[in-house]
């Protein structure tokens, strides 16, 4: 087994150690600016949008994008949480949609 993933992950522990540990030493005691929970309350979604939409439609080399059968549980997830569902009930309706697409070879 190779140990460069455990590198990677040494790596980022010690990265995020050490940028939460400077922010601490340059603020001290300093309130942060009042637009600056707001700016983070509106960053996080953000984030978490980005990081979906690449995983799912992401890059696929010099072909662009791709878009597959995950697209369509992603599809069908959103439709079952707008409705209101369970979450356990979205996963599975997720799962089942991406699994019927790909059944069918669409994606």
């Amino acid at each position: 087994m190779s140990s460069t993933p455990w590198i990677v992950v040494g790596a980022l522990v010690v990265t995020t150690f050490l940028i939460k540990g400077t922010g601490s030493l340059v603020m001290g005691d300093r309130e942060l600016p009042a637009w600056f929970p707001r700016f983070v309350e509106h960053l996080t979604p953000a984030l978490l949008a980005v990081l979906v939409v690449t995983q799912l439609v992401g890059s696929a080399g010099a072909h662009g994008m791709t878009f597959d059968a995950r697209l369509a549980g992603f599809a069908a997830a959103l439709v079952a949480w707008r409705l209101k569902a369970p979450v356990p009930a979205i996963v599975l309706i997720a799962a089942a949609s991406t699994a019927g697409v790909r059944a069918l070879g669409i994606g």
